[in-house]
């Protein structure tokens, strides 16, 4: 019989006591208390560090250097953190935009302004590719790469492009995870931002990037982003759909670089989150039916080949919505939360901003009513029904969600296949350029993209 390294053990017993501990604070609500000596670090998600640094290409020990300086989950603090980060960002980008006669960045956040992106895009174009190329896990020294291969060309376009690429990914951090007044400011301002560069440098990357806005019952509105490549008919589509705090700049930013596979892609938040107004609950499935149904007439899709990615909560919903809806012919779902994740006992060591975010995206009145809510959205009656090609993703230790969870989806599924990445967390995030390529070429596969 082999035995745990003692290594192992120390790792296992460390990690129990900061569940401990962490669980002690949310049930006490003392959390905003131990951050103000711990640093707010000790209460995140372990993969925090790695969304943020992997979307904006930000040196890892900068990053942890600055959530270092962050003692506090409140609004004010935590949110004027970050937006201080991302205002220095917004100077390089004005300064650079200046010289080559762009607008400043605060016209491009201002929703009632109007930024001519033809031109931006113009401008911006001789250094498409800091933005087109990045990928899942963006380098931080992009722009010195590029500057010293360009011989002078466009290094102002690559020096402006990455600041506004940090500016989307500082806001989004200050953004996380969403429901109050500065966040949901941060979290619009991060949006905006996107879209403009993303629609300015669209026709460079041969692309059409649009952001639609599609009507769902309850009278909300999903606000997603559209990528089509140039001249599309008759294309497969992708839907993508976001978790609890995930945005769609987290999304869309890497998923340019695999712009020449073929797939149109649509990627949304999660209903209960940011804009929407109506909780989520099971009735949340007529929110994905409904944006298939926009997806599916629209001229440039073949409707027949319709598939979709989720990752975190999202990916709940991909494999919710393949059992659910014959419709999907390709699904990713990567790091779902299923069944044992949505026990009492799976909220153990999950800190008391995620669970009171959780609670906001419920509309929960109380603990005992969040345990409830969180349990009827158990996927386990659904597995047999969930047909389509199915590949199922995360880590092999994960912290966030039962690993469990997705080794249970794949094991009744009955056309699934399993990765789980050993010694990586939630959703694999040290793994994602991986990950990524698995899951483009699964759904370009299985939806017989030209590639």
């Amino acid at each position: 019989m082999s035995h745990p390294r003692p290594g192992t053990r120390r790792m296992a017993r460390r990690t129990a006591t900061r569940k401990l501990f962490t669980t002690a604070c949310a049930l006490t609500r003392t959390t905003e208390l131990a951050a103000s000596r711990l640093g707010t670090e000790y209460f995140l998600p372990a993969l925090f560090v790695d969304r943020v640094t992997h979307l904006g290409g930000i040196d890892k020990r900068t990053f942890t250097e600055q959530l270092a300086d962050c003692r506090s989950f409140r609004d004010g603090a935590w949110a004027g953190h970050w937006q201080g980060i991302a205002a220095e960002h917004a100077s390089v980008a004005d300064a650079a935009l200046t010289r080559l006669g762009g607008p400043f960045v605060e016209q491009m956040l201002d929703p009632a302004g109007r930024v001519d992106t033809a031109a931006l895009g113009d401008l911006l174009a001789p250094a498409v590719s800091i933005l087109a190329d990045r990928g899942a896990v963006a380098s931080p020294g992009a722009v010195a790469k590029f500057c010293r291969e360009s011989r002078g060309i466009g290094d102002g376009a690559a020096i402006a492009v990455d600041a506004l690429i940090k500016v989307i990914t500082y806001k989004f951090a200050a953004a996380w995870p969403g429901w109050t007044p500065q966040r949901l400011r941060a979290h619009a301002e991060s949006r905006r931002l996107c879209d403009v560069v993303t629609e300015a440098l669209a026709p460079a990357m041969g692309l059409s990037i649009e952001h639609l806005r599609i009507p769902v019952p309850g009278g909300d509105v999903v606000e997603g982003a559209a990528m089509f490549p140039l001249g599309a008919q008759n294309s497969p589509i992708v839907l993508w759909a976001k978790g609890l705090e995930g945005t769609v700049p987290e999304s869309l930013l890497p998923a340019l670089r695999y712009r020449t596979y073929g797939l149109a892609m649509f990627i949304m938040e999660m209903p209960g989150t940011y804009s929407y107004r109506q909780p989520l609950t099971v009735g949340a499935e007529n929110v994905y039916r409904t944006v298939i149904d926009r997806l599916a007439v629209d001229g440039r899709v073949d409707a027949d080949r319709i598939g979709m990615l989720g990752t975190s909560f999202g990916a709940y919903w991909a494999a919710r919505m393949a059992a659910v809806d014959p419709r999907l012919h390709a699904v990713v779902a990567n790091g779902a939360p299923s069944d044992r994740t949505l026990r009492p006992s799976g909220a153990f060591g999950t800190p008391e901003i995620m669970m009171w975010t959780m609670a906001n995206t419920t509309h929960a009145s109380s603990t005992v009513d969040l345990a409830k809510k969180l349990r009827a959205l158990s996927l386990k009656d659904l597995y047999p029904r969930i047909t389509a090609p199915l590949l199922v993703i995360n880590g092999d230790t994960d912290t966030l969600a039962s690993t469990q969870d997705s080794i249970d989806i794949a094991t009744y599924a009955p056309n699934a296949l399993l990765k789980l990445y050993p010694g990586d967390d939630h959703c694999a995030m040290g793994h994602a350029d991986q990950w990524w390529d698995l899951s483009i070429r699964f759904l370009a596969d299985h939806l017989r993209a030209a590639y």
